[in-house]
């Protein structure tokens, strides 16, 4: 009876947490779009809906992809963050917004020469393709977090399958190539200001990320001796 109610509070848990990664994300996009449509000062902008769309299929796809338990991780209250973490995850959201604004008024106020379609939609496969690298990095990482943190209620260890056969920091590269995109296919060249921004602190986070597991997770030094580099092969 015992083991039975202990399952039942996991698993009610878990669905707690569910929700709120599901609001959470959901909220995301949202804000997105809000930013987007505002910025721009219309609804029929198509590549904004495009980038929506998208977005939210990734979304779909990783629900049903993603343990649950990695989907709840993501979703709850953080235990022992790094602190210097709080300040770089604070610190990038403020970029990452603004590259909504200023796309929205680029196309708005037509800051940047016309951006060829073409260049649109090549920005659109390369969205699709770090959206991509993410999602097989989650897929393959079971403690995948949203924060720093070494997860010992759920007894961390290090992942090496996947894209981590290859990079340390697979997911990072995702997020650097689809923030680099995002702003070619809205059609924004200021837009990669922020992009450029918002990329560099996702480097120096990769940089903080490593020296933290070499020192605190059990492992993951003999995981750097076999896979030696951060985020691109043969550079760093």
């Amino acid at each position: 009876m015992t083991i039975n109610k202990n399952n039942n509070v996991n698993q009610s848990e878990i669905r707690k947490g569910i929700l709120r990664r599901s609001f959470q994300v959901v909220l995301s996009l949202v804000l997105i779009a809000v930013l987007l449509f505002l910025s721009v000062g219309r609804v029929n902008w198509i590549f904004a809906w495009l980038y929506i769309a998208i977005s939210l299929l990734f979304v779909i796809v990783n629900y049903f992809i993603l343990p649950a338990e990695l989907i709840a991780e993501r979703g709850s209250k953080k235990e022992n963050v790094e602190k210097w973490d709080k300040i770089i995850s604070n610190l990038i959201i403020i970029p990452f917004l603004a590259l909504y604004i200023v796309a929205g008024l680029d196309i708005r106020f037509e800051w940047s020469s016309n951006v060829e379609i073409l260049i649109q939609f090549i920005g659109i496969v390369i969205f699709i393709l770090g959206m991509a690298i993410v999602s097989w990095a989650m897929v393959s990482n079971p403690y995948f977090s949203t924060a720093v943190r070494i997860q010992y209620e759920r007894v961390h260890s290090v992942s090496t399958k996947g894209p981590y056969k290859y990079v340390r920091h697979p997911g990072y590269i995702g997020m650097i190539i689809y923030n680099i995109a995002t702003p070619l296919f809205l059609g924004s060249l200021w837009a990669l200001i922020p992009a450029v921004l918002v990329c560099v602190l996702y480097i120096i986070r990769t940089a903080f990320e490593d020296s933290t597991l070499k020192n605190k997770l059990d492992g993951y030094k003999e995981y750097t001796e076999k896979v030696k580099y951060r985020l691109l092969p043969g550079i760093w």
